[in-house]
């Protein structure tokens, strides 16, 4: 029998989307690694820290831990989490905190396969709302859809996820909330399939997306599991060029 030849077993992992009515790919994406802490006594220290280490993204004050504080990385290369960011992690000040496991999430951008601009999608917005001045409030959450969903037909499926979508995309054009969405199958401890970003310059019309989501067909019958939710106030951001 004849061996199979590299191109005949080879594997399109590219992100795709639509243009004019003709396919287009792109092979990048947008990884975000969000780490937690409590026992930070100098906000002001651990930013430094992260500006001098060339961290791209985000360090928020921890709205429920009055020593606590979160902070969302970004990176096209996940090298970079596992060296750069992981040497930051364990010299002062972060040395002297402590690690809050249950809030660590790691997740990467992708596309639905409609999107015309690729590049935007996957790299360009996810950077624009993280890092956005005027977004001073963020919750970041987990989420973990029934395996049930899975196994609907592609209609329905879509059906769904356009009931769940015309919320966010309700308060994006009101300017109320933003949102980041990260696939982060195969990369979550707990088995969640998504990471979940709501930005925007108060907190309050965060919370009330999710209030809203509560009375979805996604939400109220193919998600078994939300959370745990960091709520943070933006206490210090990298450079959005």
């Amino acid at each position: 029998m004849t061996e199979p030849t590299r191109e005949a077993i080879s594997v399109d992992l590219s992100e795709k989307g639509t243009l004019k009515g003709q396919p287009i790919s792109l092979d990048r994406r947008l990884f975000m690694k969000f780490t937690a802490f409590n026992g930070c006594a100098s906000g002001q220290d651990a930013a430094q820290a992260l500006a001098d280490a060339g961290v791209e993204g985000t360090m928020y004050v921890d709205t429920n831990d009055p020593t606590g504080i979160g902070v969302m990385a970004m990176t096209e290369d996940p090298e970079f989490f596992a060296t750069t960011l992981r040497d930051t992690f364990n010299r002062p000040p972060f040395t002297g905190m402590n690690h809050k496991g249950e809030f660590d999430m790691l997740g990467r951008t992708y596309s639905i396969g409609y999107e015309p601009d690729l590049e935007d999608t996957l790299l360009v917005k996810p950077r624009s709302k993280v890092l956005n001045p005027s977004f001073t409030w963020a919750v970041w959450y987990p989420l973990q859809r029934s395996k049930s969903f899975y196994v609907l037909p592609q209609d329905k499926q879509r059906q769904i996820l356009a009931e769940h979508g015309s919320i966010g995309r309700r308060y994006g054009v009101a300017g109320l909330a933003a949102d980041v969405r990260l696939a982060c199958h195969g990369l979550d401890k707990h088995d969640n399939d998504f990471v979940i970003g709501l930005l925007g310059p108060n907190l309050f019309p965060l919370s009330a997306v999710v209030q809203d989501m509560r009375k979805t067909e996604q939400t109220s019958q193919y998600l078994d599991s939300l959370g745990p939710f960091f709520v943070g106030r933006t206490a210090w951001q990298s450079s959005n060029t």
